[in-house]
């Protein structure tokens, strides 16, 4: 079959008409979207003042990754919370693809095939680059765990933890690079580690290096626009690299953290937080406390933090009273005498039924554990006494 020419005319004239028609009703309904997900400078600011030093105009702005940061750092450490002060009109026309922004961007793009060196953006890199790797140092339990020593198998993440760090500003805004050359710098520098034995100094190396290669070797323009995620896949991320960085700290402070009780003496917090559960503050808490209400109306504030920790009973110095049945003013051979008469008692191979012998056996460890405690405490307070006589 043929068609005149005034009949290819009148095809080809309605095919491009409802290509013109399809084509207006999605741009209207584009500009529609966009006009409903604009975000507001008023509100930005808004949320800056009331929670930006957690990130929150971040994240209203949709800049995930740089609301972290803050959040983690408690607003870059302040300063970055205060410098967003004069950014925030530029996060929001950037958020909004502002059409003059755009085009001082392309503009910028097409003088620099790469983004330019940026000192607050490098600078940023190697304080993240830095905390990161020092955070997964000190979250490596120093003693054994579960009669393990994990150092030799954990410390390997510190190079990756500068790097992620690393790479993780660099791809914050307009900006992007793949993560790959900035680990394989921070593996390979690591090695300065076996050279230079300050933590410090090691460290400092590794994330300086590895914040160079990103800048020189992975950085570039980041040409197209992100892909838009939900509310709900957004903070899902958040809160997942939020328990990663909070379950790094809590490692730290559980096993590697230590406090000092009343009488000068550091207790790790792993071994002050399982005395705490046999202490008399947590058996008899209502009585605790009001003792702590007490104590602190005639003594003060002051003085609270040690009658606290006193109470918490640390060094498990109470419950070991508590086991071997004798008290605070009990000499060393009445504890001494004390225990040996229950380790006779409860000695495991006095019982001969299998079921009753595992109790016995915890019982026995338990009395020979209070003994311990209570001699250790006692010969370091004749030590502190006899050191304040002699200095009199």
């Amino acid at each position: 079959m043929r068609y005149t020419d005034n009949e290819c005319g009148i095809v080809s004239y309605q095919a491009l008409r409802g290509i013109a028609n399809k084509l207006s009703s999605y741009l209207n309904m584009r500009n529609n979207e966009v006009n409903r997900a604009k975000k507001s400078v008023v509100w930005a600011y808004v949320c800056w003042f009331f929670g930006g030093i957690f990130g929150l105009h971040l994240f209203y702005l949709e800049r995930d990754a740089h609301a972290f940061l803050t959040w983690s750092t408690f607003g870059g450490y302040g300063l970055g919370w205060l410098a967003d002060i004069t950014k925030i009109p530029r996060y929001v026309r950037d958020c909004n693809d502002d059409p003059k922004f755009l085009g001082e961007l392309g503009e910028r793009m097409r003088r620099n095939r790469k983004p330019p060196f940026s000192t607050s953006r490098f600078i940023s890199a190697i304080m993240v680059g830095y905390l990161w790797g020092q955070l997964v140092m000190l979250a490596i339990p120093e003693d054994d765990v579960y009669g393990i020593n994990w150092n030799p198998y954990f410390h390997w993440l510190i190079p990756l933890g500068v790097a992620l760090g690393v790479w993780i500003v660099g791809n914050i805004g307009r900006e992007r690079g793949k993560p790959w050359i900035s680990i394989a710098v921070s593996y390979i520098t690591y090695s300065s580690r076996w050279y230079f034995f300050d933590d410090s100094t090691w460290l400092s190396i590794m994330v300086f290096c590895s914040g160079l290669a990103f800048d020189t070797f992975s950085k570039e323009w980041r040409r197209t626009p992100r892909k838009k995620r939900s509310f709900c896949t957004r903070m899902s991320i958040l809160f997942f690299c939020a328990a990663i960085y909070c379950a790094l700290w809590s490692s730290y402070f559980y096993f590697n953290g230590k406090i000092t009780d009343s009488n000068g003496d550091e207790i790790p917090i792993h071994e002050a937080l399982h005395h705490f559960f046999t202490s008399p503050w947590w058996t008899d808490l209502k009585q605790s406390l009001h003792d702590i209400y007490v104590y602190a109306q005639h003594h003060g504030w002051y003085e609270i933090w040690k009658q606290i920790i006193d109470l918490s009973d640390p060094q498990g110095e109470q419950n070991a009273y508590k086991v071997l049945g004798v008290g605070p003013t009990s000499s060393q051979s009445e504890i001494t005498l004390k225990y040996r008469a229950l380790s006779r008692e409860f000695h495991p191979d006095k019982v001969k039924d299998p079921e009753k012998q595992r109790a016995a056996q915890e019982r026995f460890m338990e009395i020979q554990q209070a003994y311990e405690i209570l001699s250790n405490i006692k010969s370091k307070r004749r030590r502190k006494n006899k050191k304040s006589v002699e200095d009199t």
